[in-house]
């Protein structure tokens, strides 16, 4: 049959970006009618090393049914309804490149009949925008226009077949048309003639008529006079055979008295005798009304054309005054064409002034845009150095609060064990009896309750002025627990003397020893308790800290540097792509969102962007993170399966520039307009023999040149 695209073709223009979309590499696939001819032709291009082709058997292809139930769907039309061919059998190929796909007005409309129905659908909108059943978004609006002025270019190349037949069939009228004359004139004389044909017929009808009778009757009579007049005829012969011989005689005197007298006058014209120039005369006559004759007929001819002619000039000179008045209005037009253009001139000079005008505002703008960025940049800096302080300040804050924590508890179980004890304090204010009997210290003590204790507590002022001086000029802990140890010791001498001059109550005693040796107990396990918390919390805060430090220091870096590569990546200074933690104060603990603006679109979230922009837009990510701290080499694996072909020129420019900068990269592409711009290539293909293995090829492309890179360095040197 031929290729796909050369036998069919969209209802209207407006649908061949969506038709080019969605027969993607069909759109040059050559369709037969059996599966022999197609393997016969793939066999045939594999023995001439031809380029690969895809072939659309009729009787191999499985067609799925067509679903028409979507033909309901408002807003939107099947792609087998808007594609239409000649071939009625082509219909099967055009059901199978289609599917069940449907066109839609805008992507609005494809998105919300793609994902939002029951089922997902394959969509695609009239600009190109693909929407598959699997989520996946294409788009790529300039390559998909490119690949659609196939379509132009198939009816272009109809109008030039059909414009060089209408230039050989005028070329045949042409000819025919100066054939004209002749055949006018032809016309002419078969005319008269027809018309002296008819005369002469009714002439002899005429005669027939008239005379026929008399004529028999006269040519009985003649026919009788014939025999008589045969007698004297051959009576008056031999009188004529004797007047001829007379004749001649006389003929031959004639002669030879003309010779005499002409003699002279043949000798000097030089001929024989004067009865030759007389052949001659009237030879030159004959000849002379044979002239006359065709230059009548010359004449005639002529006078047909002329009038031909004639009237063709009046035409002519009626399509001129036509003209000339077309002319007359169009300089009028133009006259006002060239008023409107001085006044469209004049708006357009004040538009350009207007321009120039914003134009120096925005680079005012821009100056202090990046003078206001500067700023935030450098109270950035002052913001993290307070945010070490305020840091730092409160680890002291926490730290003088864990002191005066542990010294409330000390004065509350030394308050407490005083009143445990019955000894006598002198207290400006307050009672021990407002001392809580709480053991504290414990993890299962509740926050507010200690608090309303120290609360209580602090109300109870004790009277040091009973203390000797000494021991009020204590100031260093040293001191005081020096002084305390004796004390205690003391106390001790005191109670063992006590214990030797009274009889005490062991049971007492030993209920007393106990409930020392338990209060002891707490005490130690709370300060050891405490201070393992305390260690615990420092730790904790310390690893806080440096995790904070190390996660903001690749954070801060890769949304710095992720912006720079997408511009990079799309080679646009509008493309832009920052990133920004969910939770400030620890990043780390929830996500971080991702948003780009891709090149001449506006803001989008990132799951409403194409294929193509995800990818360019994952890619930037990536490199931005493996930045901070780089790895020996990359594998990437079809990261251009979702791109288009500008796409691609601009990724695997970017990947060949950092390739040759500062890593390297294993790319696995199937795709030639990026492998093309590798370094070396390794490609497994099938080999069979006795049994079928895979066998591995290498190519190192370095020993050839890349055109596009030369052209690019021409051009850098030509603009520096």
């Amino acid at each position: 049959f031929g290729r796909l695209l050369d036998l069919c073709h969209p209802i209207h223009k407006k649908y061949q970006l969506a038709v080019t979309k969605v027969f993607s590499k069909y759109m040059t696939a050559i369709v037969v009618a059996t599966e022999k001819t197609a393997r016969d032709c793939i066999r045939f291009l594999k023995q001439e090393r031809a380029e690969p082709e895809t072939f659309l058997a009729l009787d191999y292809l499985d067609v799925r049914p067509i679903n028409e139930k979507l033909r309901e769907i408002k807003g939107a039309k099947m792609m087998v309804d808007v594609v239409q061919t000649p071939f009625a059998p082509l219909k099967k190929v055009i059901q199978f490149v289609s599917g069940n796909g449907l066109v839609c007005e805008t992507v609005k409309e494809a998105k919300q009949i793609a994902f939002d129905g029951p089922v997902r659908l394959k969509t695609v909108a009239l600009d190109g925008t693909l929407f598959l059943k699997s989520g996946v978004i294409s788009g790529g609006s300039s390559d998909l226009r490119f690949k659609a002025r196939c379509w132009d270019d198939k009816e272009i190349n109809k109008m030039k077949e059909r414009r060089d037949s209408l230039i050989n069939e005028l070329k045949d009228l042409m000819k025919i048309k100066r054939k004209e004359a002749d055949l006018k004139q032809l016309h002419a004389q078969c005319h008269g003639t027809q018309t002296r044909l008819k005369y002469s017929q009714s002439e002899l009808e005429l005669i027939k008529k008239k005379h026929l009778a008399n004529l028999y009757t006269e040519k009985s009579k003649l026919e009788s006079e014939l025999v008589n007049i045969e007698s004297q005829h051959d009576m008056l012969n031999e009188g004529v055979a004797q007047r001829k011989e007379r004749i001649e005689e006389f003929q031959k005197k004639i002669n030879e008295a003309e010779d005499a007298v002409f003699r002279e006058f043949c000798e000097e014209i030089g001929i024989e005798n004067i009865r030759v120039y007389d052949q001659e005369r009237m030879r030159q006559q004959e000849e002379i009304d044979k002239r006359r004759l065709e230059f009548e007929n010359q004449k005639t001819r002529l006078n047909v054309q002329l009038e031909y002619v004639r009237d063709h000039l009046q035409k002519l000179t009626d399509i001129v005054s036509k003209l000339r008045e077309t002319i007359r209005k169009d300089e009028a037009e133009i006259v006002g064409l060239q008023k409107n253009e001085e006044k469209l001139l004049r708006n357009v000079n004040e538009i350009v002034e207007k321009q120039q005008h914003l134009k120096d505002r925005l680079s005012a703008h821009k100056s202090e845009v990046t003078k206001t960025q500067n700023e935030v940049e450098e109270f950035r800096r002052t913001l993290l150095t307070l945010n070490r302080e305020a840091t730092k300040l409160q680890k002291e804050a926490t730290a003088i609060e864990t002191s005066l924590e542990e010294k409330r508890l000390r004065r509350h179980n030394l308050l407490l064990e005083c009143k445990v004890q019955d000894l006598k304090i002198k207290l400006l204010s307050g009672s021990l009896d407002d001392i809580s009997e709480v053991e504290l210290g414990t993890e299962t003590e509740g926050t507010q309750t200690t608090s309303s204790i120290y609360e209580r507590e602090e109300a109870i002022r004790i009277d040091y002025s009973s203390l000797a001086e000494d021991l009020k000029d204590l100031e260093s802990d040293k001191d005081i627990k020096d002084q305390l140890t004796q004390m205690q010791q003391e106390i001790k001498a005191k109670e063992s003397t006590l214990m030797k001059t009274a009889a005490p109550n062991l049971r007492a005693v030993e209920k007393l020893q106990l409930a020392r040796d338990k209060f002891q107990e707490s005490i130690d396990a709370f300060e050891t308790s405490r201070k393992e918390a305390r260690t615990c919390k420092q730790e904790f805060e310390q690893v806080k800290k440096r995790r904070y430090e190390l996660f903001s220091r690749c954070f801060e870096h890769a949304s710095v540097a992720i912006d720079q590569i997408y511009k990079k990546l799309c080679r646009n200074s509008s493309a832009q792509a920052f990133l920004s933690p969910e939770n400030p104060e620890e990043p780390y603990l929830e996500g971080i969102g991702f948003n780009c603006v891709a090149p001449g679109k506006r803001f989008m979230p990132m799951d409403c962007l194409s294929g193509g922009e995800k990818s360019v837009a994952a890619l930037a990510l990536v490199f931005a993170i493996h930045s901070f701290r780089p790895a020996p080499f990359f594998i990437l694996d079809e990261i251009d399966a979702a791109l288009d072909n500008t796409n691609i020129d601009k990724v695997s420019s970017f990947i060949r520039e950092q390739a040759h900068q500062q890593l390297q990269m294993i790319v696995i592409s199937l795709k030639e307009e990026f492998y093309s711009r590798a370094d070396a290539l390794i490609g497994v293909c099938p080999e069979h023999d006795d049994f079928m293995f895979s066998r591995v090829l290498t190519l190192d492309l370095t020993e050839y040149p890349d055109v596009d890179d030369q052209e690019r360095t021409e051009k850098h040197k030509r603009n520096s």
